[in-house]
């Protein structure tokens, strides 16, 4: 069984929070964007609604590597940290494969650069729908258009159109989802 959970839906304005996601997958339970909130209670109660306690999570995958994405990743003592071009657990640099890399059976990493040099997909095929946790959009109305601190406005929307040709419903980086297709 696969299945994809909202813990947070970030905001941004005069204050920043991440949108925060549990995805189950197999043995496999990832925590994406355990970043700025304005308590931890945010993520750790959702969590525990869902049977999870924090040292059970076995992955976190960080869309990138800007603070209001990272600060909470040490919730998770036991998870292997993933982020665009490797997997860090305890004291060791692991590789991966890059895009198209499995965390888990139904849970892939796509490189999608744009909003940064280093970011990426999550891509989950889940029971009921395909879903994407990215940083190629920062809210649900799918703003902004331009985005003011892109590293690269091209590469952003070359992600965007891989990101809604595979996508059923996406977690944007601040905000809470928006259905591409039903």
């Amino acid at each position: 069984m696969t299945s994809v959970h909202l813990l947070h839906a970030g905001y941004i304005g005069s204050n920043t929070a991440s949108t925060v996601v549990l995805v189950r997958d197999g043995d496999a339970l990832i925590v994406v964007d355990p970043g700025m909130v304005a308590r931890r209670s945010l993520i750790l109660d959702p969590l525990a609604g869902l049977g999870v306690e924090p040292a059970a999570v076995t992955h976190v995958s960080l869309s990138h590597h800007h603070p209001d994405h990272t600060m909470n990743v040490a919730l998770f003592p036991n998870a292997e940290v993933v982020d665009f071009w490797a997997r860090y657990r305890d004291d060791l640099w692991l590789d991966h494969d890059g895009d198209g890399y499995h965390l888990a059976p139904n849970t892939q990493l796509w490189l999608t650069p744009g909003h940064s040099e280093e970011d990426i997909t999550l891509v989950v095929e889940a029971d009921d729908a395909v879903y994407a946790m990215t940083h190629l959009w920062w809210g649900a109305d799918r703003t902004p258009e331009i985005d003011p601190y892109a590293s690269d406005q091209a590469a952003l929307e070359r992600g965007r159109e891989r990101v809604l040709a595979a996508a059923d419903i996406v977690f944007p980086g601040h905000g809470g989802p928006f259905r591409v297709r039903a």
